[in-house]
């Protein structure tokens, strides 16, 4: 059994000062691999005071010295990379090539783009060749950061390391359901070097750790990353101290498959949803497609759907692992079943277990056809390998539908007529929309409209989230 008890505060690792021992379970077995302490006011009030006052130096280091730093980090991220896959993969789910290629080179990706635009980044300007005013970007202070359990490090390097850069002090909360890559990054920052004080993990529940760190008179921004449930009491429990809020919450988002679609784009859009195991906030799990090709569609995407092999997540190869917990795996299966109830046709999958599998929260890739949007599987985040297929017999249409819902993250389209993309991508409510499977290239925005959340995390915008803007008068 692995034990990270500790919290590591002010430049050491500390015991908690309430012994709350927590088990850490691997999806794939339903067995603990390690024990972490849940953490307390106490805790979090130590880690704030050493922030506080670790801010006070470290805002005032030069960008040079950031830098050095930053880059030290990311050697050490390199060494320890392979050390980061596997806890990723135990901790929640992802299958080993995932978790590797995936999961952890996303931590390495934002360390290098946030390094890159730091050495570009200008923290002090002139406001007009004409005028007198200097504006200057300052560090927002002491932040709260509050990750989630399905990328794990890909979020905690998307707000510690823009905080780092922009001369902020932290405390970071990772999940307590997948905290063990949380621990081995603060190692890793323990062994580049960086000042006491700088930056601080406490572990814990979300009602306890989470509601201080959103709450603290003393913390100047809270970045958030989770359910949107959980983003609407952050809000509330930090309105008292009018703190910045940051947030990158839930998703519905949807795939519009026209009839002039490239010929993979079902299947494409399958394996998108279904990687991850279908818990990425942006996957697109309603696909909508036009009426021409909607029963050839339906037929293509049972089909790749089983042909998704469910596996360990201790294994390689081209598969998809459990989902994170036991109540994640009730979840979905309650909505698996609620659609079957609402009538929907179930053309792949369903709430039974892998043939293969009888351990573990493992759900097969299920595919719903012969949706409305109205109902419930169309309409809440299900989290999970789930697709609803929904037809279409317009671009308005498709539009409209798309936009029915209280989310705004990430939302697609399959066309092979450019114009069509670009006037339905202007359409779609989202923070980002996907045309033929093309990625985001590093640096790019990332973040919400309406439920989905508000802010953006990534590039100059993710340096942004974490300064403050000050106009200085008479500066010639």
């Amino acid at each position: 059994m692995l034990e990270k008890k500790k919290f590591y505060i002010n430049g050491k690792w500390v015991s908690p000062s309430k012994a709350n021992d927590f088990e850490v379970i691997n999806p794939s077995n339903e067995e603990a691999f390690a024990t972490i302490s849940l953490g307390s006011k106490e805790d979090i009030d130590a880690a704030v005071n050493a922030a506080k006052n670790a801010f006070e130096t470290w805002k005032e280091t030069s960008i040079k010295e950031r830098l050095s730093l930053l880059e030290k980090l990311l050697t050490v991220y390199k060494k320890r990379f392979d050390e980061m896959a596997n806890a990723i993969s135990m901790e929640m789910g992802a299958p080993m090539d995932w978790s590797t290629n995936v999961q952890t080179a996303t931590g390495q990706s934002h360390i290098e783009d946030f390094i890159l635009r730091l050495k570009e980044f200008n923290f002090e300007k002139q406001f007009d060749p004409k005028s007198n005013n200097q504006i200057r970007y300052e560090p927002i202070g002491v932040c709260g950061l509050i990750t989630p359990w399905n990328w794990p490090i890909n979020q905690i390097a998307l707000k510690v390391v823009p905080a780092f850069a922009t001369g902020c002090t932290m405390i970071l909360k990772p999940s307590e359901i997948a905290p063990i890559s949380g621990v081995i990054f603060a190692e890793m920052i323990d062994e580049a070097g960086f000042p006491k004080g700088v930056f601080n993990l406490v572990n814990g529940s979300g009602d306890v750790v989470g509601n201080q760190i959103s709450g603290h008179p003393d913390i100047d921004m809270v970045s958030f990353t989770g359910s949107t449930r959980a983003g609407k009491l952050i809000l509330k429990n930090a309105a008292e101290t009018i703190k910045r809020v940051c947030l990158e919450l839930g998703g519905k988002g949807g795939n519009i498959v026209f009839a002039d679609s490239y010929p993979n784009a079902v299947r494409d859009g399958i394996r998108n949803v279904m990687s991850n195991s279908g818990q990425s906030c942006d996957a697109p799990t309603r696909m909508l497609v036009e009426k021409s090709i909607y029963e050839r569609a339906i037929k293509e995407a049972a089909d790749e759907a089983n042909n998704i092999k469910v596996d360990l997540a201790s294994k390689k190869g081209e598969h998809i692992g459990p989902v994170v917990s036991k109540v994640q795996y009730d979840k979905i299966i309650n909505l698996i079943k609620s659609g079957i109830d609402e009538g929907a046709t179930l053309a792949a999958g369903g709430p039974d277990l892998p043939d293969n599998l009888e351990k573990g929260y493992f759900i097969k890739p299920t595919i719903f056809a012969n949706v409305t949007n109205d109902m419930e599987i169309a309409k809440k985040e299900i989290f999970g390998p789930v697709l609803s297929i929904i037809p279409f017999e317009s671009e308005e249409e498709a539009v409209k539908i798309t936009n029915e819902t209280e989310y705004g993250l990430g939302n697609y389209l399959q066309t092979e007529d450019k114009e069509k993309a670009q006037r339905v991508a202007k359409k779609l409510r989202s923070g980002t929309v996907y045309i033929n499977g093309n990625g985001t290239d590093s640096g790019t925005p990332f973040g919400g409209y309406r439920q989905s959340g508000n802010g953006r995390e990534g590039g100059v915008w993710g340096l942004e989230e974490f300064l403050e803007v000050k106009t200085i008068t008479g500066w010639k």
